[in-house]
C-alpha cells in the first residue's frame, strides 16, 4: 500500500510519498519491522567477573546489512590493552593476519597519533585502556555487509577510554575484512589478557521500505 503524506492538498496527491507518515502508517510499519532508522536489540551481554572474550553468534546476518554495537564500561585485567574485533565466517573464527585497520587516537593532553596496518590478526576498536577501577572504555561500532557473501565486511568505530596515566583517549576509524564471505558472528576481546567487566549490546539497523 502507498503510505500517505499529511501535508497540504492531500486530496490532490497522486504519488506515493515517504515524507510525513500518519499514526496509522507508523503503527503498521512498526508492526512489520520496516520502519527505517530504528533498531532491533539482537542480544545484550553483561559481565562483572573475568572473561576472555565476548561472542555474538546469532546476529541475524540474513536480516540486517548494517549492525550497531554499543560498548559500555569495558575494563581490562591487564594494563594498557586495546579492544579488538574478529569475525566468524560461516561459523569459523578468522584469526589470520588478514584484517586492515586505520584510525586516529587523540589524547586530552593534546597528543594525536595515526595508526594503520594491512596485516592484522584483528580489527581495532580502541587503544590502550588501563586496568584501574575507573579506567573504562565506552564506544560504538557500525558493521556493514556481514551477511553478504559477495562483499567485504567493514566496520567504523568511535570510542573513549581512560589510559593508565589517567589521560582520556578518543579513537575513531575503520577496518575491513577484505574477503568476500558470509560473516555470521562477532568476537570482541582485549588484545591480550581478559576483561574485568563488560556490557555490550548488539542491534540490527532497520531499513526503510517505501511501497
Amino acid at each position: 500500500m502507498p503510505y500517505g503524506y499529511l501535508g497540504q492538498n492531500q486530496p490532490n496527491q497522486t504519488v506515493s510519498n515517504s515524507g510525513v507518515f500518519s499514526i496509522t502508517d507508523v503503527a503498521e510499519l512498526q508492526s512489520q519491522g520496516k520502519l527505517g532508522g530504528s533498531l532491533e536489540l539482537i542480544e545484550e551481554q553483561t559481565f562483572t567477573s573475568t572473561v576472555s572474550a565476548v561472542d555474538f553468534t546469532s546476529i541475524k546476518e540474513n536480516v540486517y546489512d548494517v549492525h550497531f554495537l554499543q560498548i559500555e564500561n569495558s575494563g581490562n585485567v591487564t594494563d594498557n590493552r586495546r579492544l579488538t574485533c574478529r569475525l566468524y565466517e560461516s561459523g569459523v573464527l578468522e584469526t589470520a593476519s588478514v584484517y586492515q585497520s586505520a584510525f586516529q587516537r587523540g589524547r586530552t593532553d593534546g597528543t594525536f597519533t595515526e595508526y594503520r596496518s594491512t596485516g592484522l590478526g584483528y580489527m581495532y576498536i580502541n587503544q590502550n585502556g588501563g586496568n584501574a577501577t575507573n579506567e573504562k572504555s565506552c564506544g560504538y561500532v557500525y558493521f556493514y555487509n556481514l551477511g553478504n557473501s559477495s562483499k567485504y565486511s567493514f566496520l567504523t568505530q568511535q570510542s573513549i577510554v581512560t589510559q593508565n596515566d589517567s589521560v582520556q583517549n578518543i579513537t575513531f576509524g575503520g577496518s575491513v575484512l577484505p574477503q568476500a564471505s558470509t560473516v555470521d558472528g562477532i568476537r570482541i576481546k582485549p588484545s591480550s589478557g581478559n576483561y574485568s567487566s563488560y556490557t555490550a549490546k548488539l542491534y540490527g539497523v532497520k531499513q526503510i521500505w517505501v511501497t
